[in-house]
């Protein structure tokens, strides 16, 4: 699927700004998708309902305006009441940074684990293997 841009066009100027653009982009959908999965049940049915069609399936404005029948005003207000609900409860709650804070640190300790020498093989592998339960059950 090609989006229409002739990139070998672009200045390399516009090509960095579309770049940064679209992590943006990513990274916001991202962080929506953590958040929504971690508090999602604490909103409004319909907050949920557009939230997920927005950015879960990838819905315009309009799509699903159309698809629940309310104005695309309705469905951008619904979303950014639903975004804001969702920051306002990691700030208060913090558990998709306390999420990510121990993913890190699980990733870390396996690392060290697999790259010391000094640890028998049994072991090493009983632990790698409780730190694996450990990071699916987080």
């Amino acid at each position: 699927m090609t989006s229409g841009l002739n990139y070998s066009k672009l200045s390399s100027v516009k090509f960095l700004y579309l770049t940064q653009l679209v992590i943006c982009l990513l990274e916001k959908v991202i962080e929506m998708g953590m958040l929504f999965d971690f508090y999602g049940k604490l909103l409004t049915d319909r907050q949920q309902e557009v939230i997920y069609l927005y950015y879960y399936r990838d819905l315009s404005l309009g799509e699903i305006a159309e698809q629940l029948d309310i104005s695309r005003q309705g469905v951008y207000d619904h979303i950014h009441r639903g975004e804001e609900v969702l920051k306002s409860y990691e700030q208060k709650l913090g558990l998709v940074s306390k999420y990510k804070r121990l993913k890190k640190e699980l990733d870390g300790l396996s690392r060290y684990i697999s790259d010391n020498k000094n640890i028998n093989k049994t072991v090493k592998k009983d632990l790698l293997c409780r730190i694996d339960k450990i990071s699916k059950e987080v």
